[in-house]
């Protein structure tokens, strides 16, 4: 940026983000950027050499404020600390739902600034507790209250911050155990091969392939028939156009990951069992499937209803095993605490599983769910 005016600056920054926020990052044009803001296009490059230049001063804009937030985590106790913490995590998410938007965007299309978040936020967490945090402490105390805040604050989730707190600190199974051959000794079934493919099959194989290599944006109807070896005529037999078919693509991505997880899980666990096995099986599927994980992220900014009702389905899912298992006590006094449970563990698996999305499977992923497990039964502080 070879100019420094803030007031300008500011503007082109304000109108990118609603932009960003409302769109696909892809669809967005630096003129559409300058119009909005009532500048010329000359204007912007006196600030940022590209578009890129503007995404990334955003991102490491969030990643400032956020650490900002974080500096005002008060408390005399190791609770009263975290549920500070937790509070400013909620709390950042309604306060500065745009600029969250954009970095969830961001989190996996430059996943080195969610490098840095998490390696800033497992900081801050260390100083909390007084000892080191690794991946297990971060996701129990910050993926969970992270995907929980940002589903209730772009998605309209119902969540208490309180009732996170109280997970975060004194765990959300705290009269379970677990037993570690019965969640991890698995024979695993993988997906289901079809070899009698349909024109159909093969169309959603191909576009799976492609928005999951490429994105949404950068394929067209074209290239999707090529790949499935069919003329363009056969896609508008079963879909009438790309953002239905997408839309498809998001459906059944969540379909099959619940399916894959239901074949392989162990009957007779308890409700942490259950928890720590689908934690552990979702991190084995997205190590088969590489492209479901940018399919559903993707489909954020593509179609926000079909990725809500995405996570909509995991929650129905939940539900239907109601309060088993839970802290009772806690469940009775806070009427939104199953719903904010529900969201916090779907958080947990949400941030295991970008772990493995973006960094391979981890080595010790059993070490890092049975870690995840222990925290759920005792919490952070009793452990």
């Amino acid at each position: 940026m070879a100019e420094r005016d803030n007031g300008t600056q500011a503007k082109i920054l304000d109108t990118a983000i609603a932009l960003f926020s409302s769109r696909w990052y892809s669809s967005v044009s630096v003129a559409e950027i300058c119009r909005g803001a009532g500048l010329s296009n000359g204007v912007f490059y006196r600030y940022f050499d590209n578009k890129e230049a503007l995404v990334l001063h955003i991102l490491e804009d969030v990643i400032t404020r956020i650490g900002e937030a974080l500096e005002g985590i008060q408390g005399a106790t190791m609770y009263e600390r975290l549920k500070s913490m937790s509070d400013i995590i909620v709390r950042f998410s309604f306060e500065h739902p745009d600029q969250v938007t954009v970095f969830r965007e961001g989190q996996y299309r430059y996943f080195e600034y969610e490098r840095r978040l998490t390696d800033m936020y497992r900081r801050v967490l260390s100083k909390v507790l007084g000892r080191p945090a690794g991946i297990p402490e971060y996701l129990v105390a910050v993926g969970g209250p992270r995907f929980a805040a940002v589903r209730a604050a772009l998605q309209g989730a119902t969540v208490s911050s309180p009732a996170l707190a109280d997970i975060v600190a004194y765990g959300a199974f705290p009269g379970l155990s677990w037993d570690g051959d019965r969640v991890f000794n698995l024979t695993i079934t993988p997906p289901t091969i079809s070899f009698g493919e349909t024109s159909r099959e093969r169309l959603m194989k191909a576009g799976k392939r492609l928005f999951g290599e490429r994105g949404f944006h950068a394929v067209n109807i074209h290239e999707i028939t090529d790949a499935a070896d069919l003329a363009v005529g056969s896609f508008y037999k079963y879909f009438e156009s790309k953002e239905s078919f997408f839309r498809e693509q998001i459906t059944s991505v969540g379909h099959e990951v619940r399916k894959f997880i239901a074949a392989n899980m162990t009957p007779g666990l308890n409700r942490l069992e259950e928890e720590m096995q689908g934690i552990f099986l979702f991190g084995v599927y997205l190590s088969l499937d590489p492209w479901c994980y940018n399919i559903a992220r993707e489909g954020e900014f593509v179609s926000l209803p079909t990725v809500k009702e995405y996570y909509e389905a995991f929650r129905r899912g939940y539900l239907k095993r109601g309060e088993a298992g839970f802290n009772a006590e806690a469940a009775h006094a806070d009427p939104a605490y199953l719903d904010s449970a529900i969201e916090y563990l779907m958080g947990i698996s949400h941030y295991y599983g970008m772990e493995v999305a973006f960094d391979g499977s981890p080595h010790n992923a059993r070490d890092i769910v049975e870690g995840i497990g222990d925290y759920l039964i005792h919490g952070l502080i009793r452990r």
